[in-house]
């Protein structure tokens, strides 16, 4: 599966973060902890020192970010300060800003947005969006309520909260990571302009690729969005990994936000799908747990498993295509040995897979 973005010839590309989407980035980390193994020392310790009545604030509006992520929170302007995308923020209009909360509040079609003129439509997508709520659990159903019920003050108290993690965490984080986030896009936007986009896309993350005019993002949904009017953000952040985050809201400029720092390497999603589709096949998986134990001949693996020399090289040749088996020649045999650390690694690329 993947997630396209059609570029067209020659699309205004920028480069930079967001302190923002680095904030959000930050949020999601404190509200989905289980997703960040690798921040446990830092979520912990902000954790720890947060006052009470804001970590109660944070919980009760991750909706926003905890699981999907509202496109407004990862901003397509470049700015400079947290205080700049505030105001951004509060230039979207109140339409935008609702339809954008609804998705990951509580699930609703990010293409479907009613006309602000449409009475009718606009009942019945507030009627959709308590229902879906409803269903997602107590928490999503009150922000949702809220929401609907006085938009300005929720926009004007989430303002606050950002302001207020700002004084609490945030400044300090954001000193310490922005100088490398700047000198990321810095580099990208270099890459992309002395070699063009493919090169510089290649550089900030495996998961993302140019060809034939649209970038394609390696992820487990698939939708496809245009850059071709408004032009495409790529925004680095320090707290994003595993996540690629995609905001690409209908009529809205896209942005990728895409992180700096990698646990390790990512798998593509075709080469994770053919390795768990190898394994899915006992024979194969008996071939495997012989492999495992020691390099093997197709003869001896025929004789050990009572099949023929054309089927244990077809079900090999899946093996060697999937890259979990190594070869070499010893004479006029050929061994085949078992890539242990690609077969450990399954759990965590599938993981990785469905984070990103």
């Amino acid at each position: 599966m993947t997630l396209t973005i059609e570029l067209g010839p020659a699309p205004e590309v920028a480069f930079g973060p967001s302190p923002l989407g680095e904030l959000v980035s930050a949020l999601h980390l404190l509200s989905a902890a289980a997703h960040h193994p690798a921040q446990h020392a830092w979520i912990t310790s902000v954790t720890a020192a947060l006052p009470a009545d804001l970590a109660d604030r944070i919980q009760s509006a991750d909706v926003l970010w905890q699981v999907g992520r509202a496109d407004f929170l990862v901003p397509s302007r470049v700015r400079a300060t947290l205080a700049e995308d505030l105001d951004d923020l509060d230039g979207i209009d109140d339409e935008a800003f609702l339809h954008a909360a609804f998705i990951p509040a509580c699930g609703a079609d990010r293409r479907r947005r009613p006309a602000a003129s449409d009475a009718n439509n606009r009942t019945l997508t507030m009627d959709r969006a308590r229902e879906l709520a409803n269903a997602r659990g107590p928490r999503q159903a009150e922000f949702v309520d809220r929401l609907i019920a006085d938009l300005p003050g929720v926009r004007a108290w989430l303002r606050r909260l950002f302001t207020d993690c700002d004084q609490a965490f945030f400044a300090d984080a954001w000193r310490r990571v922005r100088v490398g986030l700047v000198t990321e896009a810095r580099n990208a936007a270099e890459l992309h302009r002395t070699k063009g986009l493919a090169a510089a896309v290649r550089s900030m993350s495996p998961a993302l690729a140019v060809a034939d005019g649209r970038l394609l993002i390696d992820k487990l949904r698939e939708s496809t969005a245009s850059a071709t009017a408004r032009g495409i953000t790529f925004s680095p952040t320090a707290f994003g990994w595993p996540h690629v985050v995609v905001a690409d809201e209908p009529g809205r400029r896209p942005v990728v936000q895409y992180p700096v720092e990698h646990a390790g390497a990512t798998t593509p999603l075709d080469v994770l799908t053919r390795r768990l589709e190898a394994l899915s096949n006992p024979a194969r998986l008996r071939l495997c747990w012989q492999l495992a134990r020691g390099a093997q001949t197709t003869g001896e693996l025929a004789a050990a498993w009572q099949l023929s020399l054309p089927e244990v090289s077809r079900h090999l040749a899946v093996l060697h295509r999937a890259g979990l088996l190594s070869k070499n020649k010893r004479g006029r045999y050929t061994l085949h040995r078992m890539d242990l650390v690609a077969v450990s690694r399954l759990g965590t690329d599938l993981v990785d897979a469905m984070l990103r």
